[in-house]
């Protein structure tokens, strides 16, 4: 097929083997697995592509998500631009420590490389190997799920509707895509109350270390990213707007939570891109229905604060890559039914370090009656952290591994 970048009025409707909805790295890498291993692919997406190759999203990835990755031929451009991380430092009102967690557990580090830079990589990849990405194309409906051949019905910018067919779809299109609704299941829900103001800032880190300031007005963050873009999180009010937070109120914010008069100065400079984040997990019991598979976020809403989910997703991918392949080239689809078998308690760990983190990380709620008991235990937990070895080794291995 050509390189496309959107569904134009030339384009009729489209049969192939698989049909991957959404161009995040669980469809990318899905669509390049499929692709490398001679199965028919397109993948469907809502947005451009300079949005998608644009957005900021996560930047640490897991070793075995790196692995993924470098097994299949996909890291040439991480192999070029990452680097690797292995020390997070907690700063708290009674002091601070570093955990070294790459000579920790497992001895692993993380290797830091933007996830737009990681989708940009993924869609050339895809590209060159002859594969067809549309753009600006929104899923709209999905049907005959039971069937052997299921479709969609995509909307492009233009507003042509056009009818994709396939023998087996893949819902990499996130929590709120047409995907995840397509799947019955029972979802377990929990809304953190948490929102965090998320930072772009043109300045480089002020600490190579991650930065995890645990303060009573509430959580903040520093997540390096690249020698010269530092990300920025900062607990808010959930009825707060980005706008209520201008510059200054910001800094003052930052320089309180992570302790500056203790820790130094940090490096300050514009903020290129602010927005909310409301910190939500499901869980669902179901991640098929028919020939409609689900992975990456449509699987799971998972919250950011232990950088999961786009790990989630690579390894998710790489399941759902060999379950598809044996049965669309073996016959054999036993591995179909073990997919959710193996994907979902993958799915559980991240979601309880995850919530794990939470807890540690965020004060508790002003109305909550037990607050001082949650304070002392949060105490407690990061006093262990800072000098037991048995703490520091689990909090490594569950930081860095799936």
């Amino acid at each position: 097929m050509n390189n496309v970048e959107s569904m134009g009025p030339e384009c009729g409707d489209i049969d192939t083997e698989v049909v991957v909805l959404g161009a995040g790295p669980a469809g990318l890498v899905l669509a390049n697995l499929l692709g490398a291993a001679g199965i028919g692919c397109v993948v469907l997406e809502r947005q451009s592509r300079r949005w998608v190759e644009n957005r900021s999203r996560a930047g640490f990835l897991a070793p075995d998500a790196v692995a993924v990755l470098r097994t299949h031929g996909l890291a040439a451009g991480l192999d070029r631009r990452g680097h690797d991380h292995d020390v997070c430092e907690f700063r708290g009102v009674d002091g601070g420590f570093e955990l070294c967690y790459g000579k920790r557990g497992s001895g692993r580090p993380h290797t830091v490389y933007p996830q737009q830079a990681l989708v940009a990589d993924l869609i050339a990849e895809f590209l060159r190997g002859g594969g067809a990405v549309h753009f600006e194309t929104t899923a709209e409906f999905i049907g005959d799920l039971d069937t052997e051949r299921p479709w969609v019905m995509a909307r492009t910018a233009d507003g042509r509707v056009r009818r994709v067919t396939g023998r087996y779809l893949a819902g990499c299109d996130g929590g709120r895509g047409v995907s995840a609704a397509a799947v019955p299941a029972r979802t377990a829900v929990r809304d953190h109350g948490i929102t965090w103001l998320a930072l772009l800032v043109q300045a480089p880190p002020s600490s190579p270390n991650v930065l995890y300031g645990v303060h009573p007005d509430g959580f903040a963050g520093q997540m390096p990213r690249t020698p010269d873009i530092t990300r920025y999180y900062l607990q808010c009010d959930p009825s707060d707007s980005a706008a209520d937070w201008d510059d200054a109120r910001i800094w003052a914010a930052l320089r309180r939570r992570l302790h500056t008069d203790r820790h130094g100065p940090l490096v300050e400079g514009p903020i290129v891109e602010r927005g909310l984040v409301r910190l939500r997990s499901e869980i669902r019991d179901r991640l098929r229905h028919g020939r409609l598979l689900l992975a990456g976020d449509a699987a799971t809403a998972i919250s950011p604060s232990a950088a999961k989910g786009a790990n989630l997703a690579i390894l998710g991918a790489e399941l759902l890559a060999h379950a598809l392949s044996d049965a669309l080239r073996g016959g054999d689809l036993s591995g179909l039914g073990q997919y959710c078998a193996d994907y979902t308690p993958m799915i559980e760990r991240a979601q309880e370090f995850s919530h794990w983190m939470i807890d540690l990380l965020h004060p508790p709620a002003a109305d909550d009656p037990h607050a001082d008991y949650h304070r002392v235990l949060r105490r407690a937990r990061l006093r262990d952290l800072a000098v037991s070895r048995a703490h520091q080794d689990f909090f490594s291995d569950n930081y860095v591994g799936l």
